[in-house]
């Protein structure tokens, strides 16, 4: 709020604002006021000033086209043609008010001593004071001009009965230039006006005086909206928001006229003077008779001038204004008519009107003040104040939106003053009778007049009257004979009368008491009774008894007698002020003689001691005292020197061990912190990592159980598929294998010895390729060895070139030539290291290309193995060969899954079967493959670190070359010993790990070989065996021909086959866990490779600093791509929150920017945090931007356009946290380029959900001002209006008139509700809303309407009729319209209306059969059985067509009813809130394309 002082001079300067635009000079009055008004300043409880309203009276809109001779147009035009030459007003293309007809017909433009110019620049200072932007003033000053060019339209007479206007006319172009309007059409309607009747529509054209009186009225109507206009934003630039306690009303309004000739606008003036002066006489007279009488005092009435027989004269029925408003309504109506009608009506039947004797066009009417003559010549027109439709049209459709707001059909607002306190009339006042006249300027004064008079009456008046000393506007002169017919004019002379036959002058006995108590004696002070004592007094001082009177409570005094009482009470005051001046003045000079005698003793007696020393002083006495003081002086000096030096060893001492013990102590502490820094450090560190490796490792395993869980359930799957198949095929199988089991088994041998030659010749190969292998891999280890001690030996060479480059240095520091010399020479070494590096790149490649070769051979050996294996065990009896194998071999038959297969395949041995264990095979080498694929997925991500380490190869050239150049940096070459140091241990690792690989190999080629030496030498037990087996297998095969047990045979063998799936699958997550750990152990290497490679590039972004500096290169920076993010220093945060949230209005961002502007620069603002990995600057911005959301919503709880502009925001910046989360969901809409800018390192899942809260309660609290806002004018505009005419003209019998709402002049209508919900939907989509949350807040809007209007309904009896159902049922329909015309009929907003629809219909339906109870019944689904007997019993019937419902149907639908199961409540709530969800919508702007608005303030960002 603003400080008192501020407050008053911001209301002192509104009144000045309408002075320019509704004050012009008269011939009695260079400033005088051509409007009245009232102004209302409310107060707090503290007395402070906190707001203001303005109603103003009858503005002078003629003066606007007509002044008198001598007089000038309104203050504004002046200004403005003194102003024309400026810049900014020169596209208003003015000149001199010389050169315009409507400021020039006075003759006098300009006032002795105003300035307009220096007006003007005052005047737009007062504008910008009440907030008025600098546009909305230019648009005030371009209508303004527009009435100027207007006026000097030409109109040009065409024959007798027709009149043009040239369309080349440059007044008439510039008119429409500055209106927006078309000059062709404007030009056709100044001249014509169009005349609709029922049949057709015709054109009539205009003479010239009838043109000009068309734009002379054009001119009027457009000032006189103008100037409506001004005042309605002054009273919003004082509106308030708290609770008034008291105001103070100032009316000032225009005194008595009387001119030469005076016209309606006089009229009007002295009828409002008439009826102020009424109220004066009640307040002034009449009141002080009523105290006299209350008192008891004996008083004569005295008669005063009463007035309402003129009021009744202008105001009553058939009185002169309702004569008036009746001839308007004619068409052909006309001022002479009029005037007959009064002199009918009042001439010898009322003395107060009266006809001139030399005049039929004037009338006289004796008012308190005098009498005036009016001239009735354009009464009407004045009265009617109409402009034709055309005109209006046209500028309806004006392309300058202030001039077509000026026109548009709005409902009538509600009164400035509805927010003041309730004030009760004082006196009854009659309301007018404002049926047909409410839009005649003599009804719409009149009706402000009685509200004038309603306040006037309510409060304690005060009166200033305001007198002018002469007529002529000149200084120093008093024309006595004007000043006393003011006083009687006012009422002052009547006033000073009766007070002259009065007691003006009254005290309480309690004031006269103690006023004059200073004149009592101490014995009539001594009396108890207060009352007896004023009286005594009184009859001691006052001789005549006539001059007071005693009443009840009061003293009352003839004029005169209090002046006397002051006198005598001056006179003893005077009298106690001598006495008490003359004691304390003696007071005064004793106290300073006192004071002058005892200076004077003092004098004395230093004079006579100095005299007495003289005396007694001589020069042998001076010498000895002098010496005696020289004695003592050194005495006293060794004496404290002594006692100084030992005081201040003694400090120093103490001083010495002090500071030792605490020096010591501090040390110590400095010591053990010092300690636990280190160990916090290192704790820290090793926490950090350990968290970090859990984490991953957590990560790691649930990938792993849910890959696992995927590939069980798809084994699962399939071995199901396939045992479905298999036990379809078995039949079809058994004839098939009888057949060919005889070739198998010769197959099978010849097979057995081409595999096992095979198998020799693998292992031979294989043998001489591993030492082959073995023999190159040490050749390029001893070469790579030797590059390394070369490196070596160039850091010894760099090192002594580094003590050189020193030496030379201190040597020639001031030469900059020798320096560039020496970088030359250091840059062509450099270039030698660099190829020496590549010589390391090659070598660490082919080291690779070693390893995959191995891996590669490896795992030929593993297949070409298996299949030999398989192959071979196909052959042989499964126990058999189990029970000769030891138990070493079968661990590692249990290591290699195809071996443990195939032993199990081979239990039953069955032909049958074969094909089977066949298809088997190809699945679990399908297995194998991928667990192969791993392998070298395992292996890529080596050739990743090792890529890794070619890069910090990479860094460690570009150090080299930087020590070389720049010799200074000391602290390099120790990094540069580490980084190598650290290189040689990792490839000491590697071939550690190589040489583990290989022996591992060669003991697995060991296995194999001395396997198959067992195999060749059980090779003939084996065929022996299948021998035996095949006389088994051909018994089994006469069996399985009669039996059906083969079948059972084959379930019980895949119930085995489970089993071993099972093992299998054991045997997988084994491998997995062993991958993982590998993948663990490879991981903490890249991370320690990462650290490394970070340290290395913070140490080359600091070598390049420097070479910058050294070189002085600036390079030429390329086209700038920006990355969507906002950048921003930590202190800038508060001014970021202030700038963007706090202190943002909203209506600039809605109408300029992209709908949720300040959500995406705070989410680019947010992805600048996350880049930077700056947890604790991510949750402070985020916390401060929602805190600043709460706190610009708590502090605008009643602000509907800001609580929707930030929930659109809210939500705005919810779902841009969602599309940028890098969850795929969220992500499936994006473009590619918006997948880049995903958060790289938070998860703000938590804000989110604290965002979604706040929008939950924006919302809320958004709802809640939407139904504040429309609640008051449901009831009304959906029951009480009546869009239909002629429905609801009839009330019902019995009933009295019910009250409305709101008062008939201010009545709400169904077009009210409608721009209402227009005007939040507009809001709504303005602010760049959700359409699906428009949609739920419009739904929330529908239900409060049905709800609120069934209610009312259900508390009405006089609304529950046929024709009011089918009133309901109209505004329902232009609900429904609506909906249509917003398209949004999917926001079931109309299924809320059901239960008033179903209401509607219930009051129109037939009531009396049985049939219809039970339409009732079926139809009424969504009202409850107490609301549908509610409204049947309250049903009135308003006419004799229709009849009240009978107990007995009433009984027939309770009965139906009787079965339903619904709520026993009868009004619906109205605070039901449906629940809201916020959808997720991905914004379509790219970050990098948005651009912060200089109007946000927010310079301090800077776009990346």
């Amino acid at each position: 709020d603003l400080p008192t002082p501020c407050r008053t001079g911001f209301y002192y300067n509104c009144p000045k604002s309408l002075n320019a635009v509704g004050n012009a000079k008269t011939t009695r009055n260079d400033n005088s006021s051509r409007f009245g008004k009232y102004t209302e300043i409310s107060f707090d409880e503290r007395n402070q000033i906190i707001g203001a309203n303005m109603r103003t009276y009858l503005l002078e809109k003629s003066r606007v086209v007509f002044q008198s001779e001598n007089e000038r147009n309104y203050h504004i035009f002046y200004q403005l043609c003194a102003s024309a030459q400026q810049s900014e007003f020169k596209h208003l293309k003015l000149a001199s008010a010389e050169e315009f007809n409507y400021t020039r017909m006075g003759g006098s433009t300009v006032i002795e001593g105003v300035n307009d110019r220096a007006d003007m620049i005052e005047t737009q200072k007062t504008f910008s004071l009440l907030g008025f932007k600098e546009d909305f003033q230019m648009d005030v000053f371009k209508i303004l001009a527009a009435i100027l060019h207007l006026g000097n339209v030409e109109i040009i007479a065409v024959g007798n009965e027709r009149s043009a206007v040239s369309e080349d006319d440059s007044h008439l172009k510039v008119f429409c230039e500055l209106l927006g309007l078309e000059s062709g059409k404007v030009a056709q309607w100044l001249c014509n006006r169009k005349i609709i009747t029922t049949s057709e529509t015709v054109v009539k054209p205009m003479t010239r005086p009838q043109a000009t009186n068309a734009r002379d009225a054009l001119a009027k109507k457009i000032y006189a909206h103008l100037f409506d206009f001004i005042v309605e934003r002054i009273n919003q630039a004082l509106q308030f928001s708290g609770k008034q306690h008291t105001f103070i009303g100032v009316l000032d309004i225009y005194g008595f006229e009387t001119f030469d000739v005076n016209s309606f606008e006089q009229f009007c003036i002295n009828y409002a003077n008439e009826k102020l002066q009424q109220q004066f006489n009640l307040h002034v007279f009449k009141l002080e008779q009523e105290e006299y009488m209350k008192e008891d005092i004996p008083w004569t009435l005295i008669d005063f001038y009463d007035n309402q027989p003129v009021i009744d004269l202008i105001e009553a029925k058939m009185g002169i204004l309702e004569l008036l408003d009746e001839e308007c309504l004619l068409p052909h109506g006309t001022d002479e008519n009029w005037l007959q009608k009064l002199y009918n009506n009042f001439i010898n039947k009322n003395s107060l009107f009266e006809k001139p004797r030399m005049s039929n066009t004037s009338f006289i009417i004796q008012h308190f003040a005098d009498k005036v003559e009016y001239k009735c010549e354009g009464f009407l027109e004045k009265n009617r104040d109409t402009v034709y439709d055309m005109l209006v049209e046209i500028l309806r459709a004006s392309k300058f939106h202030l001039c077509a707001n000026f026109f548009q059909e709005n409902p009538v607002l509600s009164s400035p003053f509805g927010s003041a306190i309730t004030v009760k009339s004082a006196k009854p006042v009659i309301k007018p009778n404002n049926k047909h006249f409410r839009s005649t300027v003599g009804s719409k004064f009149r009706s402000s007049l009685y509200l004038l008079m309603e306040t006037l009456n309510a409060t304690t008046p005060h009166y200033v009257r305001c007198i002018k000393p002469n007529d002529e506007k000149l200084p120093f002169e008093f024309d006595s004979k004007r000043i006393v017919q003011q006083l009687r004019a006012c009422g002052v002379l009547e006033t000073i009368r009766i007070s002259a036959q009065s007691y003006p002058s009254r005290w309480t006995y309690i004031e006269f008491y103690s006023r004059y108590g200073i004149l009592m004696t101490k014995q009539e002070l001594s009396f108890s009774d207060k009352k007896e004592v004023c009286k005594v007094v009184l009859h001691r001082l006052i001789q005549d008894s006539n001059q007071y009177q005693f009443g009840k409570t009061k003293i009352f005094f003839r004029a005169g007698q209090v002046a006397y009482l002051e006198k005598l009470r001056l006179d003893k005051l005077r009298q106690g002020c001598v006495v008490i001046q003359k004691h304390i003045r003696g007071w005064l000079q004793r106290k300073k003689f006192l004071r002058e005698r005892r200076a004077a003793l003092i004098i004395q007696q230093y004079f006579r001691g100095q005299q007495t020393v003289r005396k007694a002083v001589t020069a042998t006495a001076l010498k000895e005292a002098w010496a005696a003081i020289i004695i003592q002086k050194h005495c006293r000096g060794y004496l404290v020197r002594n006692l100084y030096q030992l005081i201040r060893v003694a400090t120093i001492t103490i001083q010495a061990y002090t500071r030792g013990f605490l020096a010591r102590r501090r040390y110590r502490k400095i010591l053990e912190e010092h300690k636990a820094v280190i160990l916090q450090k290192y704790a820290r560190a090793w926490l950090a990592r350990r968290r970090f490796q859990n984490i991953r490792r957590f990560v790691l395993n649930i990938q792993l159980t849910y890959r696992v869980q995927r590939l069980q359930k798809k084994l699962e799957d399939q071995k199901l598929a396939k045992l479905q198949k298999h036990n379809s095929e078995l039949e079809m199988q058994k004839e098939q294998i009888q057949l060919k089991l005889q070739e198998k088994t010769e197959e099978l041998k010849e097979k057995m010895d081409d595999l096992t030659k095979q198998l020799f010749e693998d292992v031979q190969k294989e043998e001489r390729q591993r030492i082959l292998l073995e023999k190159s891999f040490e050749l390029k280890t001893r070469d790579y060895e030797e590059q390394i001690q070369t490196l070596k030996e160039e850091i010894k060479v760099l090192k002594d070139e580094k003590l050189h480059l020193q030496h030379q240095l201190e040597e020639e520091q001031a030469m900059s030539e020798g320096l560039k010399g020496e970088v030359a020479r250091l840059s062509k070494q450099a270039k030698t290291i660099s190829e020496f590096e590549k010589e390391i790149e090659l070598l660490q490649t082919q080291k690779i290309d070693v390893e995959k070769h191995v891996q590669s051979q490896k795992r030929e050996m593993r297949e070409k193995m298996s299949e030999i294996t398989k192959q071979l065990l196909e052959s042989y009896d499964v126990e058999d060969v189990r029970s000769r194998l030891s138990v070493e071999d079968l661990e590692h038959l249990n290591e290699d899954g195809e071996l443990w297969f195939a032993y199990e395949g081979l239990k039953k041995a069955t032909r049958v079967l074969e094909s089977h264990f066949q298809s088997q095979k190809d699945c679990y080498e399908k297995e194998i493959e991928a667990l192969n694929f791993k392998v070298v997925h395992l292996s890529q991500e080596i050739n990743h670190l090792q890529k890794l380490f070619r890069e910090e190869n990479d860094i460690n050239e570009s150090i080299r070359h930087e020590v070389t150049r720049l010799t200074s940096e000391n602290m390099m070459i120790p990094d540069f010993k580490q980084q190598i140091s650290e290189l040689e241990k990792q490839k000491q690792d590697l071939e550690i790990r190589l040489n583990e690989q290989t022996e591992n190999m060669k003991g697995k080629l060991e296995e194999l070989s001395n396997q198959l030496n067992r195999n060749r030498e059980e090779e003939g037990t084996q065929r022996k065996t299948i021998e035996a087996q095949n006389e088994i297998h051909t018994k089994e095969r006469e069996k399985l021909m009669d039996k059906i047990q083969e079948m059972q045979e084959a379930s019980e063998h895949l119930k085995k086959q489970f089993e071993t799936e099972s093992e299998v699958k054991s045997s997988f997550r084994q491998e997995a866990s062993r991958l993982t750990m590998e993948n663990r152990d490879l991981e903490e290497e890249l991370d320690m490779k990462d650290r490394v490679i970070k340290k290395l590039q913070d140490q080359v972004k600091t070598l390049t600093k420097t070479i910058e500096k050294t070189n002085d290169v600036r390079l030429s920076s390329g086209p700038k791509e920006y990355l969507g993010m906002l950048e921003y220093k930590r202190e800038d945060e508060a001014k970021l929150i202030q700038n963007l949230i706090l202190d943002l209005k909203p209506r600039g961002v809605v109408v300029n920017m992209i709908p949720g502007l300040p959500a995406h620069i705070l989410f680019m603002c947010v992805r600048y945090a996350d880049s930077l990995n700056d947890a604790n600057m991510l949750k402070s911005l985020m916390n401060s931007a929602i805190n600043g959301i709460k706190q610009v919503v708590k502090e605008h709880l009643e602000d509907f356009e800001l609580l929707s502009f930030w929930l659109s925001n809210t939500c705005h910046f919810l779902n841009c946290l969602k599309q940028y989360s890098g969850e795929e969901e969220f992500m499936k809409h994006n473009s590619p380029h918006q997948n880049k800018n995903c958060l790289n390192n938070f998860d703000l899942s938590e804000y989110r959900q604290i965002l979604s809260d706040v929008a939950i309660r924006i919302y809320h609290q958004f709802i809640i001002v939407m139904e504040n806002n429309i609640q008051p004018i449901i009831v009304p505009g959906m029951l009480e209006y009546e869009s239909l005419q002629g429905i609801s003209g009839l009330k019902p019998t019995g009933f009295r008139k019910r009250s409305s709402s709101i008062d008939d002049t201010d009545a709400y209508t169904m077009t009210s509700i409608l721009q209402q919900l227009s005007y939040f939907y507009s809001t709504m989509c303005q602010n760049g809303l959700d359409p699906e949350i428009v949609r739920q807040a419009v739904k929330q809007l529908f239900f409060l309407i049905g709800a609120v209007t069934l209610n009312s309904l259900f508390l009405r009896k006089d609304m529950c009729s046929c024709r009011k159902g089918m009133q309901i049922r109209c505004n329902i329909s232009y609900l429904e319209e609506w909906l249509k015309d917003k398209n949004l009929q999917n926001s079931l907003a109309k299924e809320t209306l059901e239960p008033l629809s179903q209401a509607a219909w219930l009051l129109q339906v037939k009531k009396t059969t049985d049939s219809d109870a039970k339409e009732i019944y079926e139809r009424c689904t969504s009202l409850s059985a107490v609301q549908i007997i509610k409204i049947l019993n309250s049903y009135t019937p308003i006419d004799d067509f229709e009849k009240r419902v009978t107990p007995s149907f009433v009984r027939k639908v309770q009965a139906l009813l009787n079965s339903r199961e619904d709520s026993s409540h009868l009004m619906l709530d109205t605070k039901y809130l449906f629940q809201v969800t916020f959808p997720f919508t991905p914004s379509p702007h790219a970050l990098e394309m948005i651009q912060i608005p200089s109007s946000f303030k927010l310079g301090f960002l800077n776009r990346l």
